[in-house]
C-alpha cells in the first residue's frame, strides 16, 4: 500500500484538533477538583457523550469488526456486552456512586467500609486494571498507523497517542479531557457512518457479492486474484482443502511450490511470504472459523463455545461497572439523577455506533479475507475502503476511518490515564495539582513500554480480560456494598483478591501460551465464569464471618447512597486536603469521613 497522504492529512487535523480544545478547556482548570472530576458541573448529555467517547476504544472501533470479520455470530456478544454492561450500571450503581461524594473508586470504597488497608488494595487494582485496558489502546495505534501508512514503524503511533494524551492531562485533568471526548465520540461516529453507507451502496449496486463470494455460501471465502500474504507474526493456520502455495521462507530468495493436505494446520513463521492463484480457498488461522456455514451459526463448537459465551456475557455486563475511567465519570455529573440519567443517553449512542462496525465487519469477509491468513483482523475496518473502492475515493474514506481510529486511541487513553493518575495522586502522594501531574507522566510512560515491548494480541480479546479483571474485583465490591449492609471490609478484600487473582493467574497463562504456543482451554480466555462467581461467594462469606469489619456508621452511609437527591443527604467528600491552601474554599463543601 502507497503513503495516504489524506490519511496523514486526516491524522494532524484529529492531533491539532485535540491539542485545540484541551488547552481551550484546560484554561479553567486551576483546583484538584478541576483536575479530578470538573468541579461536578458536566451535565448528563455532555457527560454521555464524553463516557462514550472513551469507553469506544480500540477494541469497538477496530477489534469488534475484526471479531465479527474472524468469529461470525459468535464474535456478536461483544458489542451486545459492552452495551448492555450500561444497563447494570444504570440500575444498580450509577446514581449511589455519585451520591457517595467521592473522587475515585478507592475513595467511595473506603466511605463506604472505612478502611484504609481495603483502599490499598483496591487502588492497586485500579492501577493493574488501567494499564492492562491502555496497552492495547497503544498497540492498537500502531496497528492503525502501519495499516495506512506501511513506511512508518508501529512504536511511532503507541508514541504520538501517548505525548498527545499525557500534554492534554497535564494541562487540565478531567476539565480537559470532557470536550475533548465528547467530540472524539461524534468523530468516531461519522467515521465509521460515512463510509459504511457509501460501501453499502456500492455493494448495493453492484448487483453481486463481493469477490470472495457470497456470505450465505457454506465453503470458505475464495482469493478472487492473485494475491500474496506477507506473514508479520508466527501463525498456525487450518487448510480446508487441498492448497497450492507459493511458499518463500524467511531468508529464502526464491519461491518454492508446495501442496498443504486438506484438514492439515500449517505452521508458518514469521517474515514467510506466501502466493495464492485466483480461485483457492482461503485458509484460516486456528481461531478463526474458516467455512461461512459455520461463520453463521453461533455455537457451532459444543460445550466449549458455549461456555465461552457464557463468560463473555458475564464479563462485559459486570465488568463495565468496575472499569476506573468509566466510574470516574459519573462523579462529574451534579447529582445522582443525572448520573442514572447520563447512563441511560450512554446506552442510546453506544446501540447506535455498534451497529456500524458490526456491518463493516461482515462486509470485510467478502472483501478483504487475507486477513484471515496473516491472523490481523483488527485492520479490516482500515483496509475495506480501498478494496471495494480502489482509488481515491477509497483514499478519502480510509483516510476518514484512520481520524476515527486515532480519536478513538486519543479518547480512550485520556480516559484511562485521568482515572488511574486520579487514584495514584491521591493514594500514593499528597493529592495536589503538582502530584497529580506526576502521576500522569508516570501512567503515560509505563503503558507505552509495555505496549512496545509485549506480544500484541487481538483488541477485543485484550480488553476483555480487562472487564473480567473489573468484575472479578469491583463488581462485587459495587453491588453488594451499595446494597448489602452485612459487606464489611475482610470480606471485601478476600473477595478482590481471590476474583483479581484469579483473573490475572489466567493472564499469565494465556501470555506464556501466546509465546509459546500452547493449546490453552477456553477459561485462559475467558475466565469471567469462574472469576466473578467466586469473587462473590467468597465476599459473601468472609463478610458473613468477621461481622466485626462492618463499620459503625453504616446505616448513615446507607442513607446518603439511597436517599432521593432534593432531600439532601448527599455530601461532597473534601477535596480541601488534596489542594493548595487558597483554592480550598473553591474546592469542596463536605467534610473527608476519617
Amino acid at each position: 500500500m502507497q503513503l495516504n497522504a489524506w490519511a496523514l492529512t486526516g491524522l494532524v487535523l484529529v492531533a491539532a484538533m485535540t491539542f485545540y480544545l484541551g488547552h481551550r478547556s484546560s484554561r479553567f482548570a486551576n483546583t484538584t477538583h478541576d483536575f479530578l472530576v470538573a468541579r461536578r458541573t458536566v451535565r448528563s448529555r455532555r457527560n454521555a457523550a464524553a463516557i462514550s467517547g472513551e469507553y469506544l476504544s480500540a477494541a469497538s472501533f477496530l477489534g469488534v469488526a475484526g471479531i465479527v470479520l474472524k468469529e461470525g455470530a459468535n464474535g456478536l456478544w461483544y458489542p451486545i456486552g459492552f452495551t448492555a454492561g450500561y444497563l447494570a450500571l444504570m440500575l444498580f450503581v450509577a446514581a449511589p456512586l455519585r451520591r457517595s461524594g467521592a473522587y475515585t473508586l478507592p475513595d467511595f470504597i473506603e466511605a463506604r467500609l472505612g478502611s484504609v488497608v481495603l483502599r490499598r488494595c483496591a487502588t492497586g487494582f485500579v492501577i493493574v486494571i488501567g494499564i492492562l485496558y491502555l496497552v492495547p489502546q497503544l498497540q492498537g495505534a500502531g496497528l492503525a498507523l502501519t495499516t495506512v501508512l506501511p513506511s512508518v514503524p508501529p512504536w511511532v503511533g503507541a508514541l504520538a497517542v501517548t505525548v498527545i494524551v499525557v500534554v492534554n492531562v497535564l494541562a487540565g485533568g478531567m476539565r480537559a479531557i470532557t470536550v475533548v471526548q465528547a467530540f472524539q465520540y461524534w468523530l468516531k461516529l461519522f467515521a465509521l457512518a460515512v463510509p459504511a453507507f457509501v460501501l453499502c451502496a456500492v455493494f448495493v449496486s453492484g448487483g453481486h457479492p463481493g469477490p470472495a463470494g457470497a456470505l450465505g455460501s457454506p465453503a470458505p471465502p475464495q482469493f478472487a486474484a492473485d494475491t500474496t500474504v506477507k506473514i508479520d507474526a508466527d501463525v498456525n493456520l487450518r487448510v480446508n482443502t487441498v492448497t497450492p502455495v507459493a511458499v518463500r521462507g524467511p531468508g529464502e530468495t526464491a519461491d518454492r511450490m508446495v501442496v498443504w493436505a486438506k484438514s492439515a494446520t500449517e505452521h508458518v513463521p514469521k517474515g514467510t511470504v506466501l502466493r495464492f492463484e485466483a480461485g483457492t480457498p482461503v485458509p484460516a488461522v486456528t481461531a478463526a472459523v474458516a467455512d461461512n456455514d459455520d461463520w453463521l451459526r453461533p455455537g457451532n463448537n459444543g460445550l466449549s463455545d458455549l461456555l465461552q459465551t457464557y463468560s463473555l456475557i458475564l464479563a462485559t455486563f459486570l465488568g463495565t461497572m468496575g472499569l476506573p475511567h468509566v466510574l470516574v465519570r459519573f462523579y462529574t455529573n451534579p447529582d445522582g439523577k443525572a448520573a442514572r440519567r447520563t447512563a441511560v443517553h450512554v446506552l442510546l449512542l453506544l446501540g447506535l455506533f455498534y451497529l456500524l462496525p458490526t456491518l463493516l465487519g461482515a462486509m470485510s469477509r467478502m472483501y478483504v479475507p487475507q486477513l484471515l491468513v496473516t491472523g490481523q483482523t483488527d485492520a479490516a475496518v482500515l483496509l475495506l475502503p480501498q478494496s471495494v473502492m480502489p482509488g481515491v475515493g477509497g483514499q478519502i474514506l480510509t483516510a476518514v476511518v484512520m481520524a476515527g481510529a486515532f480519536a478513538a486511541f486519543l479518547s480512550t487513553s485520556s480516559g484511562l490515564v485521568v482515572s488511574v493518575a486520579g487514584v495514584v495522586s491521591t493514594d500514593l502522594f499528597k493529592g495536589r495539582v503538582p502530584d497529580f501531574r506526576w502521576a500522569t507522566a508516570l501512567v503515560g510512560i509505563l503503558p507505552a513500554v509495555l505496549a512496545l515491548t509485549m506480544r500484541p494480541s487481538d483488541l477485543s480479546l485484550s480488553v476483555g480480560m480487562s472487564f473480567a479483571l473489573a468484575a472479578s474485583t469491583f463488581s462485587p465490591v459495587l453491588v453488594l456494598g451499595i446494597w448489602w449492609r452485612g459487606l464489611t471490609w475482610p470480606g471485601a478484600m478476600t473477595g478482590m483478591i481471590v476474583g483479581g487473582g484469579l483473573v490475572l493467574t489466567a493472564l499469565v497463562v494465556n501470555t506464556v501460551g501466546g509465546y509459546t504456543g500452547w493449546h490453552l482451554p477456553w477459561l485462559a480466555d475467558q475466565p469471567a465464569l469462574v472469576t466473578v462467581p467466586a469473587a462473590f461467594a467468597v465476599t459473601v462469606l468472609v463478610s458473613l464471618g468477621t461481622r466485626a469489619g462492618r463499620p459503625a456508621d453504616v446505616n448513615a452511609v446507607m442513607l446518603r447512597l439511597h436517599a432521593p437527591d432534593p432531600l439532601g443527604f448527599m455530601r461532597d467528600r473534601a477535596v480541601a486536603r488534596f489542594g493548595q491552601v487558597e483554592s480550598r474554599h473553591r474546592a469542596g463543601r463536605g467534610k473527608h469521613r476519617k
